[in-house]
């Protein structure tokens, strides 16, 4: 009687699989709860350096702005670009360039933007010798070892004003395209940036950061960006 009553008590008990499948669930709970801290620990990091290059006001001194938000950070810029980030605004400020050039973070990447006539003079699509050295310290960032795989685009942009007929550019697209190309080969024939890193669009007055009412906002549309990519949106480009 004694052992048919152990035989039943025995039966009555939590099968012997259910034991290690417990033990197995609540491992992968561990597992995934270091998961979420590491990435709490990261975005910490990521605040910490947005911080850094805000100095509290998101402007720098010298007047070059540095719009950093933190979705941004978190979502398009790697530690890389962070450090990129970082070098450009430095050297952005070493020269006082105000508002002349503008450096911020957006979906695609970073982008550096030569306002108005920085680069060129109305209507021209030669490049100033002035600033040649400013493309030649951005291309001395470029082809650090740590950056050479980065995708970069150059971007030309004007205003919606008629191009004047003794021009040699019969419109908008023209100029912008001739601006944007000769920014290219300037960085791949000077400066040695491989020409498979980089590419060139002109879009006329059809992507512009402002309506085209004022003259300041004209000018504000007058722009060349070049934008360096983000991984995601080098991923996207044709190899």
């Amino acid at each position: 009687m004694a052992r048919e009553r152990k035989q039943e008590e025995a039966k009555g008990g939590a099968p012997e699989w259910l034991t290690t499948y417990s033990d197995l669930v609540t491992l992968l709970l561990c597992f995934f709860v270091l998961l979420f801290s590491f990435s709490n620990v990261d975005a910490e990091k990521f605040r910490s350096l947005m911080a850094g290059f805000q100095g509290g006001a998101g402007v720098l001194s010298g007047g070059t702005t540095l719009d950093f938000p933190i979705d941004s950070l978190e979502d398009g810029l790697d530690e890389e670009l962070v450090k990129l980030l970082k070098n450009l605004e430095e050297y952005a400020d070493t020269l006082n360039l105000g508002e002349a050039i503008t450096i911020k973070p957006e979906e695609r990447g970073i982008v550096i933007r030569f306002m108005d006539n920085v680069l060129f003079d109305s209507g021209s699509a030669e490049i100033k010798g002035e600033s040649m050295e400013i493309l030649k310290t951005v291309a001395e960032l470029l082809k650090q070892e740590e950056f050479s795989n980065r995708q970069i685009k150059v971007e030309g942009h004007t205003d919606s004003d008629q191009i004047v007929k003794v021009s040699k550019y019969p419109t908008n697209w023209e100029l912008s395209s001739a601006r944007a190309t000769n920014v290219l080969r300037y960085l791949v024939e000077v400066e040695n940036i491989e020409g498979n890193r980089i590419s060139s669009s002109g879009y006329s007055f059809y992507r512009g950061v402002a309506p085209n009412d004022t003259p300041e906002n004209k000018a504000r549309n007058r722009r060349v960006d070049i934008v360096i990519l983000n991984d995601i949106s080098t991923e996207q480009e044709p190899q």
